[in-house]
């Protein structure tokens, strides 16, 4: 028999309300006692009486046994979930800067309170990836997680190579119908993907590793010559974020463009759509495919995450038990397109080789192998304006 879930929920915005309209469909044994938002004078399609300012008027509550967490600051989502597990609630989040950041103590929160933190709705949207890597994959040799995380900067990339849209165009557009916020930098810097990745690489390889301490470079230093030069050798441009284990005892993490050919998987995943990658030792290659974004697709993760609470389900976080040979590392050589335009900027980038180089009358690149750590070294000067650095397979 599942228990009874009264839940408080913080936020009732695009994710609040979409998680809403799913739950009223339903008949589940559950009740939505408050919600607390920001904006108290702010006209809204629930009755008045179900909506407050102040947080513990569902912190406090001892009738209260379930947090949703679905707002946009980090800092204050953190303070909410960490006084709700160490209160006795369970709490669920889509937060993922929040989660990235914190997970380690989050996780000893858990174990030391016994309440349980689920957050699917903060990975991918609708892709349950993280259920799959903690319960399917949890005796897997994985050999690497990949793919396209955020829906923003894939759907600029799509109306840019499927509809030869410009950069700014289709930054615009994907702004007009909120795909991307007013200030982008989160999606287009990559910074997005790199929070979901850190928490994908935890449940793929039980790593903690603090997201600062990861590379992310993104979309928003890409000019119309890089696209030409795609599209010319018939590749496309994706934000790819990767995990991937390099050795019996080191895993890789890093977020960048990447040319793609069309003999990936990913080559055809277009628009706000979200595509998970999954290499392992015996299960071989496997792909998860879904809406990355929007309110009903992630509301359908967080239901998804409030109904297994009624069960008492938790992470087990049983690869973080067997991660103690597993440790993170900078130290790989990656190939690249680095398009630059001050010649002398080679002699401060410790190029491993260079394969390519190109001299043209509006730009220049070369192609040539890069260790990851001399990029993150060298982040400031590589992703200036004028410059783009890109993966090649």
């Amino acid at each position: 028999m599942s228990k009874k879930l009264t839940i408080g929920m913080f936020g009732f915005g695009v994710v609040g309300q979409g998680l809403y309209d799913i739950i009223k469909t339903k008949k589940l044994n559950l009740e939505i006692k408050k919600f607390v938002i920001k904006n108290a004078g702010k006209t809204r399609s629930l009755p008045a009486e179900l909506f407050s300012t102040n947080p513990n008027d569902i912190l406090n509550d001892p009738e209260i046994n379930t947090v949703v967490e679905l707002i946009d600051d980090a800092d204050a989502a953190f303070e909410i979930t960490k006084k709700a597990l160490t209160s006795g609630k369970n709490v669920v989040s889509a937060n993922k800067k929040m989660i990235a950041t914190h997970l380690q103590e989050l996780t000893a929160l858990q174990q030391q309170h016994g309440t349980s933190l689920l957050y699917e709705g903060a990975v991918c949207g609708s892709i349950p990836i993280i259920r799959n890597l903690e319960e399917y994959y949890d005796n897997e040799l994985l050999h690497s997680v990949s793919g396209i995380f955020n829906g923003s900067s894939n759907y600029i990339l799509s109306k840019i190579f499927n509809e030869n849209q410009s950069y700014d165009t289709a930054l615009k557009k994907a702004q007009e119908l909120g795909f991307a916020e007013t200030d982008p930098t989160l999606d287009v810097g990559g910074y997005d993907p790199k929070f979901k990745l850190t928490i994908v690489a935890s449940h793929a390889y039980g790593l903690f590793v603090n997201p600062d301490q990861i590379l992310n470079l993104g979309i928003d230093r890409l000019d119309n010559t890089d696209i030409r030069y795609a599209k010319e050798k018939n590749l496309k441009i994706k934000l790819i974020p990767l995990a991937k284990e390099v050795s019996n005892s080191e895993v890789v993490l890093y977020v960048l463009p990447k040319f793609i050919s069309k003999d990936s998987i990913l080559f055809n995943v277009e628009n706000e759509n979200n595509g998970v990658l999954v290499k392992a030792a015996f299960a071989d290659e496997q792909f998860f495919y879904g809406k990355g974004a929007g309110g009903h697709p992630t509301g359908s993760a967080v239901l998804s995450d409030i109904t297994a609470l009624r069960y008492d389900y938790r992470y087990e976080y049983k690869k973080h038990l067997d991660a103690q040979e597993l440790r993170y590392t900078t130290n790989v050589d990656i190939k690249v397109y680095f398009r630059y335009t001050d010649e002398n900027i080679l002699e401060n980038i410790a190029f491993k080789n260079i394969s390519e180089r190109f001299y043209g009358e509006d730009y220049k690149y070369v192609i040539g192998h890069l260790n990851l750590q001399e990029i993150i070294d060298k982040r400031e000067l590589i992703n200036q304006p004028g410059y783009f650095l890109a993966e090649i397979a």
